[in-house]
């Protein structure tokens, strides 16, 4: 779909990565229309956006190297380039945009959530990750990054920071939550564990006009934002 597969013929689908023939036909109609099939100029790709996001999946799926790209998708450079252009016009975030609502409005939600829950997660960083960017979390002894994560109560994506592991919950929070309600309008209320407490609630209320309501972790939550207190938290998203 929209690339010239006369020039460049469909790849055999081999990988676990590979989109299924149901996992396409969910995709191909979120994909935004490029200006050439629409009249606006411009020429078709080389090749079909579908043989392009497979190889972006492989990629992300084995953590590999653009150039350890298999030679049965399209050469390394042109994916790459495939994706620079989407990420520099927004279009990867208007697509997995667009696939969200799509599973919010399945479950019979509105596609916009109303809701949200932030956490914080610290990983480990391979010994490629610069130094600059690494940290070390105190209190869960882990040297790495840290990936800060507000979801609506299904557990899909709405934004994501990642900071060195040092950097406290609470601090990264602000920021977040600022890019949050600029790109969700309609977020009045966000779930937190303690590790949000303080100002950072009465800053959420004054600023932007957020509810930042903290739920006491049980002993059966294990470190993460989910166990009883969250399960009412889903129903109201």
């Amino acid at each position: 779909m929209y690339g010239n597969a006369a020039d460049h013929p469909d790849r055999v689908r081999r990988y676990p990565s590979d989109m299924t023939d149901a996992e396409w036909a969910a995709v191909r109609p979120l994909l935004p229309v490029p200006a050439w099939f629409q009249g606006r100029g411009g020429r078709p790709e080389g090749y079909c956006h579908r043989q392009l996001l497979d190889a972006i999946r492989y990629l992300v799926a084995g953590g590999i190297s653009w150039r350890a790209m298999p030679s049965d998708f399209p050469a390394w450079a042109r994916v790459y380039a495939f994706f620079r252009r989407w990420r520099e016009h927004g279009l990867i975030a208007e697509f997995h945009d667009r696939l969200r609502g799509t599973v919010r409005e399945r479950e019979g939600r509105e596609a916009e959530p109303r809701a949200g829950i932030i956490d914080a997660q610290s990983v480990r960083a391979a010994a490629t990750v610069p130094a600059a960017s690494r940290g070390y979390d105190g209190g869960k002894k882990v040297p790495g990054r840290k990936r800060h994560i507000v979801s609506d109560t299904l557990g899909l994506l709405l934004a994501v920071a990642v900071t060195a592991a040092n950097i406290g919950d609470r601090d990264a929070a602000a920021g977040l939550l600022m890019r949050l309600r600029r790109l969700h309008r309609d977020i009045t209320l966000v779930w937190a564990d303690g590790g949000y407490t303080g100002s950072l609630v009465g800053w959420c209320r004054d600023k932007l006009a957020l509810t930042l309501e903290i739920v006491k972790r049980t002993d059966d939550m294990a470190g993460s934002c989910r166990g009883v207190g969250w399960q009412s938290a889903r129903s109201r998203g």
